[in-house]
């Protein structure tokens, strides 16, 4: 039976506030455009059942494990506001846990977002989209994956992340997908400009060979 999209599966502690201080969101707004002009993060009737998909996070400074993420269901929105963004407190992924706050409740995904963070320091910006094109071209392109038995937003997904990191699958690039998450990509890098290039960039290599079966 297939995960329903968008669905909460951590335990979460949220406080129904405006982030405070405000934090500087034009950057990884104007990336999250890029996203959604590109479909890979959105919102359509013919995808997963009109659900809202992907999200977008920025860690708050090198040393914290704090990041401010994109809100539940705001796939439909092309360009949010502050308001469509939540901070992470405080996050617990071995514990299903998380702590946050803001005036929208945290994506779906924050719980796999902190168990990239938590890997290294230096990741400071990570893309969760849906590529159908990436993620059916996963063995092609020879991309790490979590195995279609693991469900998105769960300690199940978070090991696992943890494990790819630990493999060393990860060393040579900063992109994996989710076989047990349709469509699933998670992009992650030093910046934003680093995690969008890297998923754009795949995005390519996958087009392209799917353009090569159509014309032979």
């Amino acid at each position: 039976m297939k995960d329903q999209e968008g669905v909460t599966k951590y335990q979460l502690k949220h406080t129904q506030q405006p982030i405070c201080p405000p934090l500087p969101f034009a950057e990884i707004n104007a990336w999250r455009t890029i996203a959604v002009r590109l479909d890979l993060i959105g919102q359509t009737p013919e995808r997963y059942d009109n659900i809202g998909f992907g999200n977008i996070s920025h860690r708050i400074n090198a040393h914290s494990g704090q990041f401010i993420i994109s809100g539940t269901q705001t796939g439909h929105i092309e360009q949010l506001g502050p308001e469509h963004y939540c901070l992470i407190v405080k996050a617990e992924p071995q514990q299903n846990r998380l702590q946050s706050c803001g005036l929208c409740k945290p994506s779906s995904e924050s719980l796999t977002h902190a168990s990239v963070y938590a890997q290294d320091p230096t990741i400071q910006a990570i893309i969760h989209a849906h590529s159908p094109e990436i993620w059916k071209q996963t063995v092609n392109l020879g991309l790490p994956h979590t195995t279609a038995d693991i469900p998105y937003g769960t300690v199940e997904m978070a090991m696992a992340v943890e494990q790819l990191f630990q493999s060393g699958k990860l060393t040579q690039t900063s992109l994996f997908t989710m076989l047990g998450h349709e469509d699933g990509v998670v992009a992650f890098g030093r910046n934003m400009q680093e995690a969008a290039w890297k998923l754009i960039n795949c995005l390519s290599l996958a087009i392209s060979i799917e353009l090569q079966r159509v014309n032979r």
